[in-house]
């Protein structure tokens, strides 16, 4: 078995291509929570960034919001209406709390989102799973349930929803990518940060290059209903299915939320023909 301290790897195939973080042991106004990093392209190219100097809070790939009834669960100040972005003593964690399933490319565990006294915001389970779909790239199947619980409903808010200016609704399934200069970025019907930023297109596709060169393609798809994209470029590279891009998501008490998210994780650079294509293939 696991333990909570030792990073779960996952494996396409034969090759290792991502470590899970179970349980980092972080300040807490960074969002401790479980995180993907590094996450590997099958040629050994590192796609993901963690605990980067410009948001120390980035944490490779994770799920993780802002406001969760009013904890942040993301790290970093807080965005407050009127005031702008404040260090606040608010902030909860993303905790494990239980292994349910465990093999080479497959790993299922429960978890717990708390305030910052302990109390349970939300429980989840959540399934990750690793599979090749062609020499050249393998895909991340993340796939999560939140339940409230049975006395109130749970708000999940972002810098947007609270009046934040800038198209700024962050949080859910975020991607910190690893990249050397500004990746680029697009959808089947546009291109570039300004454009694909708080889209709903089906699939959005980031390309760049990792700090040791090697270039990369990452294909993501999995927006629920009233997601959007949420993506910098220029800032840093991100992108996020993002909960509230300009309105609460509410889980209602006793109630669910379901997301499946996906990520084609590809050497090289695609085309937008590229990208489809992968986006159709199966398993190996």
């Amino acid at each position: 078995m696991t333990g909570a301290g030792e990073p779960v790897r996952l494996t396409a195939g034969a090759t290792e291509v991502a470590e899970y973080v179970l349980d980092p042991a972080l300040d807490a106004r960074h969002g401790p929570r479980p995180y993907l990093h590094p996450v590997r392209t099958l040629g050994g190219t590192v796609v993901t960034d963690a605990l980067p100097a410009d948001h120390v809070w980035h944490l490779g790939a994770s799920l993780a919001v802002q406001d969760v009834n009013g904890s942040n669960l993301w790290g970093g100040r807080t965005y407050i209406r009127d005031v702008g972005y404040t260090w606040r003593d608010d902030h909860g964690v993303i905790a494990h709390t239980g292994e349910v399933e465990r093999s080479p490319g497959r790993y299922a565990h429960d978890l717990q989102w708390r305030d910052r006294a302990g109390g349970v915001l939300l429980t989840e389970r959540r399934w990750l799973a690793a599979s090749v779909v062609a020499p050249d790239a393998w895909r991340l199947d993340l796939e999560s349930v939140l339940v409230a619980p049975d006395d109130r409903e749970v708000r999940l808010g972002s810098p947007a929803t609270n009046g934040r200016p800038g198209g700024a609704g962050y949080g859910g399934f975020f991607w910190r990518a690893a990249a050397d200069g500004e990746p680029a970025v697009f959808t089947a019907d546009a291109a570039g940060e300004e454009t694909v930023n708080g889209s709903a297109a089906p699939w959005l596709a980031l390309t760049g290059a990792g700090p040791g060169g090697g270039a990369y393609t990452l294909v993501f798809a999995g927006l629920g209903r009233g997601d959007r994209w949420f993506v910098r470029t220029r800032m840093y590279p991100g992108v996020c299915v993002a909960f509230a891009f300009d309105r609460p998501a509410v889980v209602p008490a006793g109630d669910s939320r379901h997301g499946r998210y996906l990520v084609w994780v590809a050497d090289g650079i695609l085309d937008r023909d590229g990208v489809a294509a992968l986006t159709r293939s199966r398993r190996s």
